[in-house]
């Protein structure tokens, strides 16, 4: 797979390409979710996981998780998994921009405060995972594509696998 400027790639035929989404945990096994930013291209104003992002040219995707919750968050992480590895979705936005990634999906404890950036968080929430599962199977239209199609993937996998989804004991 190659590079480029996002710009130039997420359009109404985008192809495929490597991305990434996580799924941020307090101490206390709270998930964060955000709501995207009303001024983003796609999905504006929807609530979805923690943050998502691109690894750079050679980056190791465990750095570009890190990387993107500074960037997004103001956030310090630990204990990053990869939960859904192989996760792929393609989803079109009301605008008909394209999604189309191989998304591993990651989730990671919070160890520093929050200090979300405008530009991409406008409001942000801790939250039961239960709850979360919840808002999501009684208003999907209210979530990212990316999200619902991810807990649902999840709950497919069900047992231990599942308990990758909360913060350690």
């Amino acid at each position: 797979m190659g590079s480029a400027l996002k710009a130039t790639v997420h359009t109404f035929d985008t192809p495929l390409h490597l991305g990434f989404s996580c799924y941020l945990f307090d101490t206390s096994g709270r998930l964060l979710l955000t709501r995207r930013a009303l001024s983003k291209t796609t999905w504006p104003g929807v609530w979805t996981n923690s943050f998502c992002g691109h690894p750079g040219p050679q980056e190791e995707l465990t750095e570009a998780v890190r990387r993107r919750a500074r960037q997004e968050l103001g956030a310090e992480l630990t204990e990053i998994r990869a939960t859904l590895p192989e996760f792929r979705y393609r989803a079109v936005d009301a605008s008909g921009v394209v999604e189309n990634e191989i998304c591993p999906v990651f989730t990671a404890v919070l160890t520093s405060e929050l200090a979300p950036v405008e530009d991409e968080v406008s409001q942000w929430q801790w939250a039961d995972l239960d709850a979360v599962k919840r808002a999501v199977a009684g208003a999907p239209f209210a979530f990212s594509p990316w999200m619902v199609e991810q807990l649902e993937a999840m709950a497919a996998l069900g047992g231990s696998e599942q308990r990758g989804w909360s913060a350690p004991a």
